[in-house]
């Protein structure tokens, strides 16, 4: 099995989740795709330096056999799928859990 095999499903996950917690209202789902890009940009810089040190030093080696053998700097691009991921999931999830909170509150008070 390959790196990019394992990755994929954290992924879909992660995009699934989103995708159902998008905001619906227009303007909330601009912020949050603005906040979210510029968040995976920062994510995507910090993981091909930090990733490309680890492997460099060799901290971390990685089985060729299991690589796409694609890189960006010494980090395979198998490894920025789960920055990605938690760019993705986190706000996902964090809106999710606002909402049920809400919902509870909005039950006890009415």
């Amino acid at each position: 099995m390959t790196y990019l095999l394992i990755s994929i499903p954290f992924l879909a996950v992660a995009a699934i989740t989103a995708w159902v917690a998008r905001p619906r209202e227009r303007t909330a789902f601009r912020r949050r795709t603005i906040a979210t890009a510029i968040g995976a940009a920062v994510l995507l810089v910090l993981t091909a330096v930090f990733d490309s040190l680890i492997v460099g030093t060799g901290i971390v080696a990685y089985d060729d056999a299991h690589r796409s053998g694609l890189a960006v700097g010494l980090a395979p691009v198998e490894d920025f799928l789960y920055p990605i991921a938690g760019v993705l999931l986190l706000p996902a999830v964090w809106s999710i859990l606002a909402g049920a909170r809400r919902n509870r509150a909005a039950r006890v008070d009415g």
